[in-house]
């Protein structure tokens, strides 16, 4: 029988504590959740590879390393509340609710909303509201948000996301720039918003903001 305990503490070990990811919160939060609850069956093996794992219906689990650095760079506190665009399975508002004191979670289709609130509801996952939506709109009725995070990347921010977020919150997103998303930083202080690059990474594009190919004759 697969170990995935052991590899639970070889992803920490391997792929987050050797990139920087130190937060003591943060790797507590990646050992008590377990990726392979949140993965479909046959890919369970996969659960701690260092892979994007293709979820089905365009949605992806982020490899460790990359969730792990983007947890990082939200600074999110227990006091926080916090949206989760594109939550797929739930993984991501699993790991959330271990840092936060409230996740909004969305996806865009009732089938998805179901089995991400079962799976989070299986995991004890308590302080997590699943929610169908367009990922665009966001959700505004249970805003403003201290941390928006996105798990995938965009080519542009949409302006609703911005307007969500609380004074000093911050919205963690892949900008996509050719092949490499930047992932970025969006701090919004009173009127003004400040941004910066955190770390570069291969993220997939989030379901709805594929570009569409233009052909010139």
């Amino acid at each position: 029988m697969f170990d995935f305990a052991s590899a639970r503490e070889t992803m920490l070990d391997s792929q987050v504590r050797t990139n920087d990811v130190t937060d003591k919160g943060i790797q507590a939060a990646l050992k008590s959740v377990p990726r392979e609850c949140f993965v479909p069956k046959a890919k369970m093996a996969l659960a701690y590879s260092d892979v994007h794992i293709d979820l089905g219906d365009g949605r992806f689990m982020l490899r460790p390393r990359d969730f792990a650095k983007m947890l990082d760079a939200a600074d999110i506190a227990d006091t926080d509340v916090v949206l989760d665009i594109g939550c797929g399975r739930g993984y991501s508002a699993a790991v959330l609710s271990q840092l936060a004191e409230t996740v909004v979670a969305l996806e865009q289709t009732e089938t998805a909303v179901k089995r991400a609130t079962t799976l989070l509801e299986q995991c004890g996952s308590s302080n997590v509201a699943v929610m169908q939506a367009d990922f665009r709109a966001g959700a505004p009725e249970h805003g403003p948000y201290d941390v928006i995070f996105v798990a995938g990347a965009v080519p542009h921010v949409p302006g609703t996301w911005l307007d969500q977020l609380a004074n000093n919150g911050r919205l963690v997103v892949g900008v996509s720039d050719g092949p490499v998303a930047r992932i970025t930083v969006i701090k919004k202080s009173n009127d003004s918003l400040g941004e910066r690059i955190a770390f570069d990474a291969n993220i997939p594009v989030l379901a709805g903001f594929e570009q569409q190919q233009t052909f010139a004759l």
